[in-house]
Formats: structure tokens, C-alpha cells, sequence
């Protein structure tokens, strides 16, 4: 795949109350896939000082720099300094996820009563897109305005899914410190999809120890009940007082270790939280006491996951940094898992002559 030729710097003024606030994008060489095609890098800034770093190979978020209560800015995002540590193997440090993010049980579901069968690449199940994902991708990218739109086309019969789907997925860097992330998609047949984006975040910056001191609210009552192999048995469950309630603010350590069977499956937390309402709702806030940093996580989608890095095992990361058992936590927006298998789920089908499109922010403050 060819990448677009772009300017090499890209600057938007916006008057706003008489004044000029500069909005920023900047684009570089990062290197090369295996295949020799060039990837670059994209680094958009705002007037606060937040910057958030995307590269067009698998869309991954590479850094994303915050500052605190004092001021301080720090990188809230695990991931690598180079792009080798995205090419190889990784826990999919801050991807986009597709074509179906999350598990499809038994790597296989029905549509239109025609049964299809997509690559098994996490035992017998299909867990973020296959063995080569979107994560695994050379998106194409345009510049927007502080942003990168990216796009990618993936055939008929990719990883075992129907359809050409066309997909683009566009970072914008608000200048309330959000960052905005659009998706939309189009199809020449029926398939199915679910994108998100896969950041691991540390509100007190990357590499700085485990999250499990983080406060963490989500508003529902609400998880989609799974089997041991965290595939969705098709129940809405209530988890009203249980350790998995964060209807109020709970530090993320204070219950990960109860004797509570859908933490055993997880190991810790790795659930499907169900939203309710429409357009874009309140998903979760989380907030680190010692840096004051918080993050709130708007979305269109119908459930948020939450997962607490319980498989982190000590990986390789910035700066030296070794990232181990819940180092960072996961807030991926999405449709419900393995919903192709569950017709009472909301539909991730998508039809020829629609549009998927959904958007998610992960915003940003301090107190």
C-alpha cells in the first residue's frame, strides 16, 4: 500500500475570543515495514501543550503526553519507543482493533444463514481480528485539521470475513485536551465488525508502576456474563454490589483480588460493560490521586471493556521501562463481544448501501 504524499507540517489558526490558538500537525519517516513500505509517524499538538503521537501502521496511539495538576506533562500511553516493538508481537499497546475486535467464540458465526468461519488465533476462539489484524495493517493517511484520518481496505475473505470493507479512522486533538476518535466504515456485502482503539493507560505516566491505585467509576450495573474462556454465554448480568460495581469510585486494586468467580475467569478485570442511552454517553472516568490527572470516556458505542493488563508479563517499553502485571488498564469502546453469535445483542452487522460510523473521546483534566 502507498502512502499519500504529505506536507511535512501542517498548521491551522483559529481565532477564538480575538486571540490565535495554534493547532498543530507534524509528520515524519518512523521507518519501514519488513515488506519495505514506508510508515510515518504523526505528532499533533494543541495550545495547552497536550501532544499525542499516531503512526499509520496499525493506527497504534504511540504516545500520548498530559500534564498534571502541577503542570507536568508526562506520557499516560504504554507502548515502544521505535517502531520494531509495533511490528513484532505485543499485547496491541494502543492499536486499532479489527475487523472484529474482542472475541468471536469458536472463531466462527452465522449471517444471513450462511455459517463463516475467521482465523482461531487465541486457542480455539478469534480474538481482535485474526492472526493478522488491523493491528498487522499499513493504513493510508491524510492530514485534517490537528489530526490524521486514516484508511484501510480489507478484502473479501480476510481473515475469514465477507466483504471489501473500507474503514477510516480519524485521531483529532481537541483543544479541551480531548482525543477524538471517529470511525466509520463501508461494505460491498454483508459482514460484520467492531473497532476500538486498544491503549493501555497510567494516569501517572508510563512506566511508573501498576494502576491499582486509580479510581474508577463506570456507570452501570450491567457486564455481559462470560464462560471461562471470557466468550459471552448471552446473559446480561446485574453485578450490583459485587467487586465489579463501579456505580461509585473505587480504587482498581480494592476488589481485583476478591474470591468472585467472574474475576477468576479474568484474572483480574477483563469485562464487557454494558451502556445504556443513546448518541455520546459517559462510558467511565478514572483518576489518579497522586498526579491529579483524570480521564473521562465518552462513546457511541454500546459497551466499554475493561481490562487491567493481567497479562502484562514483563514486556520491553519506553525508555527502558518494564512493563508487568497491571501496569496499565484498557478501556476499549465497542460492540459486545462475540455479538454475530448473539442475536439479542446489539447488531454488528453491517449491510451494502450503509454506513458504520461511531466516536469516541478520551478526555482529558486535572485536580
Amino acid at each position: 500500500m502507498r502512502l499519500l504524499a504529505l506536507p511535512t507540517f501542517f498548521l491551522l489558526l483559529m481565532s477564538i475570543s480575538g486571540s490565535s490558538i495554534a493547532a498543530s500537525v507534524e509528520s515524519s519517516i518512523w521507518g519501514k515495514t519488513p515488506a519495505g513500505e514506508e510508515v510515518k509517524l504523526f505528532t499533533l499538538r494543541n495550545a495547552s501543550g497536550m501532544e499525542a503521537k499516531i503512526t499509520n501502521w496499525g493506527g497504534y496511539i504511540v504516545s500520548l503526553k498530559v500534564a498534571d495538576k502541577s503542570g507536568k506533562f508526562a506520557d499516560v500511553v504504554l507502548g515502544f519507543d521505535s517502531l520494531e516493538g509495533y511490528l513484532g508481537k505485543n499485547p496491541f499497546f494502543g492499536c486499532i482493533a479489527g475487523r472484529y475486535a474482542n472475541r468471536i467464540g469458536h472463531a466462527t458465526f452465522k449471517l444471513d444463514g450462511v455459517e463463516y468461519k475467521v482465523t482461531a488465533n487465541s486457542g480455539k476462539h478469534q480474538l481482535h481480528g485474526g492472526k493478522e489484524g488491523f493491528d498487522k495493517k499499513l493504513w493510508s493517511a491524510n492530514e485534517v485539521p490537528n489530526g490524521v484520518a486514516l484508511s484501510y481496505t480489507s478484502p473479501d475473505g480476510e481473515e475469514g470475513y465477507p466483504g471489501t470493507l473500507k474503514s477510516t479512522v480519524t485521531y483529532t486533538l481537541t483543544e479541551d485536551n480531548g482525543l477524538q476518535i471517529d470511525y466509520s466504515a463501508t461494505t460491498d456485502k454483508p459482514t460484520v465488525l467492531n473497532l476500538t482503539n486498544h491503549a493501555y493507560f497510567n494516569l501517572a505516566g508510563e512506566g511508573s508502576g501498576d494502576i491499582l491505585g486509580h479510581e474508577l467509576t463506570l456507570p452501570t450495573e450491567q457486564i455481559t456474563a462470560t464462560d471461562d474462556d471470557l466468550i459471552p454465554t448471552g446473559e446480561i448480568a446485574s453485578i450490583k454490589g459485587t467487586p465489579l460495581d463501579f456505580t461509585t469510585p473505587h480504587a482498581i486494586g480494592e476488589r481485583i483480588g476478591a474470591d468472585f468467580k467472574p474475576l477468576i475467569q479474568g484474572i483480574g478485570y477483563d469485562h464487557n460493560y454494558v451502556l445504556t442511552g443513546s448518541g455520546l454517553k459517559l462510558a467511565a472516568t478514572v483518576k489518579d490521586p497522586a498526579s491529579g490527572r483524570v480521564m473521562t470516556v465518552r462513546t457511541t458505542e454500546p459497551g466499554v471493556q475493561l481490562y487491567t493488563g493481567n497479562h502484562l508479563n514483563g514486556v520491553p517499553g519506553k525508555g527502558g521501562h518494564i512493563y508487568a502485571k497491571r501496569h496499565g488498564f484498557c478501556l476499549e469502546t465497542q460492540h459486545y463481544p462475540d455479538s454475530p453469535n448473539h442475536p439479542a445483542f446489539p447488531s454488528a452487522t453491517l449491510r451494502p448501501g450503509e454506513k458504520f460510523s461511531s466516536t469516541t473521546i478520551y478526555q482529558f483534566s486535572a485536580e
